[in-house]
C-alpha cells in the first residue's frame, strides 16, 4: 500500500459535474490511500465575521471556476489503475477530519423538501469545535458533529457527457447518506476505465432527509483506501458499516426508491446467505430498515439498512 495526499486547488477540484472525459489529477493502484482535502461553498457562503479560517483554496477556486451545472465544488478525479466498466471501486473511509472551523447552512426559495414555504433566502454561520465535536447554532443551540462526505462518485458512462453533481444516480454522486462516516465502506460501480473517484460536499452534521436542502455545509480532509474488485458486478451503489449492510434507492418518488433499495437488499442476501428471493423479502420484512436518506436532490433517496449478523454465515461454516 502507498499513502498519497491530495491537497484542494484550482488544478484539482472540478465545480459541479462528474464527467468521464474529466483528467485525472492523481493515479493510484488498487490498495492505496489516498488523505484528499475539500472545500466548499460559493464566494457569498464564507464567513463575514473576522476569526474564522478560510482555506486559500477555496478563494483560489472562485477566482478560476464557475459551478456548472452544480453547486459542488469536488477535488478529483482520482484514476484508479486496473478499475475496468464492469467492476466495482470498493472505497474504504478510514478517516474524517475538519479542514475548517465553520460551516453554513441556508434556505434557498423553492428548493428544499417545502419550497413553498420559505419566501427568503437565509443564511447561518456555524462555528465548529472539532476537539469538542460540537457545531453552534445561531440560537445557541450546540449539536454534535458527525462528519461525512456528502458526494462520493466515480465517473458516469461516457454516453451521459457532463452529469450535475446535484442529483444522486448510479456512479453515486451527492448521495447525502449520513452513514458513512469514517469507519464504513463505499461501494460504487465502475463505468469508465480508471473509475475517477472524486469527492466533496462535507457535512458536519445531517438529519435523515437534509429537509432544508443543506446539512453544516463545511470543509473536510478524508482518508480513503481504494480497492477495484473484479469479483463483484452490480450497477448500483452499496455501503457497509461495521454493523450494517446498505442498500440504496435513487428517483423523483420516494416509493420508486423504496422499491430499487428493497430489491437490491433482497438480491444482497441471496448473495450472502444464498437465501431465495421469498424468504429474503420475508427476513426484510422482519429485520430490515427503510430510512430517508435525503428529499431534497431532484431524486431523492432511501437507503435500506440490514444487521450483518442476521445473514453472515457462522464462523467457520
Amino acid at each position: 500500500m502507498t499513502a498519497h495526499s491530495l491537497t484542494a486547488s484550482s488544478k484539482t477540484c472540478h465545480w459541479g459535474y462528474f464527467e468521464s472525459t474529466t483528467l485525472p489529477v492523481l493515479t493510484v493502484k488498487s490498495g492505496d490511500r489516498v488523505t484528499i482535502d475539500t472545500v466548499t461553498g460559493a464566494a457569498e457562503h464564507l464567513p463575514k465575521e473576522p476569526g474564522f479560517h478560510i482555506p486559500p483554496a477555496v478563494l483560489e477556486i472562485h477566482k478560476v471556476h464557475r459551478p456548472s451545472p452544480g453547486p459542488h465544488i469536488l477535488t478529483g478525479p482520482i484514476y484508479v489503475e486496473g478499475a475496468q466498466p464492469g467492476m466495482v471501486l470498493e472505497v474504504r473511509i478510514i478517516d474524517i477530519t475538519f479542514f475548517q472551523d465553520w460551516g453554513f447552512q441556508l434556505i434557498i426559495p423553492l428548493l428544499g423538501t417545502l419550497p413553498y414555504d420559505f419566501d427568503r433566502f437565509h443564511y447561518s454561520l456555524i462555528p465548529i469545535d472539532s476537539k469538542a465535536m460540537l457545531g453552534t447554532l445561531s440560537w445557541g443551540l450546540k449539536v454534535p458533529l458527525k462528519p461525512f462526505f456528502g458526494v462520493m462518485g466515480v465517473a458516469p458512462p461516457p454516453g451521459w457527457g457532463r452529469a450535475t453533481s446535484t442529483v444522486p444516480q448510479a456512479f453515486g454522486g451527492n448521495l447525502d447518506n449520513k452513514e458513512l462516516v469514517a469507519g464504513t465502506t463505499l461501494y460504487l460501480p465502475i463505468f469508465t476505465e480508471g473509475a475517477l473517484f472524486s469527492c466533496g460536499d462535507g457535512h458536519g452534521a445531517q438529519g435523515d432527509g437534509e429537509v432544508c436542502i443543506t446539512a453544516i455545509e463545511t470543509a473536510l480532509t478524508g482518508t480513503f483506501e481504494f480497492i477495484v474488485r473484479d469479483d463483484l458486478s452490480f450497477t448500483y451503489p452499496r455501503a457497509e458499516t461495521p454493523t450494517h449492510y446498505i442498500t440504496m434507492g435513487m428517483d423523483p418518488s420516494l416509493d420508486e426508491c423504496a422499491k430499487i433499495a428493497l430489491r437490491d437488499m433482497i438480491r444482497l442476501i441471496g448473495e450472502v446467505r444464498g437465501l431465495s428471493a421469498e424468504n429474503a423479502y420475508m427476513l426484510c420484512s422482519l429485520a430490515a430498515n427503510l430510512r430517508v436518506t435525503q428529499t431534497v436532490n431532484g431524486s431523492k433517496g432511501i437507503h435500506c439498512m440490514l444487521e450483518k449478523a442476521l445473514i453472515d454465515p457462522p464462523a467457520g461454516a
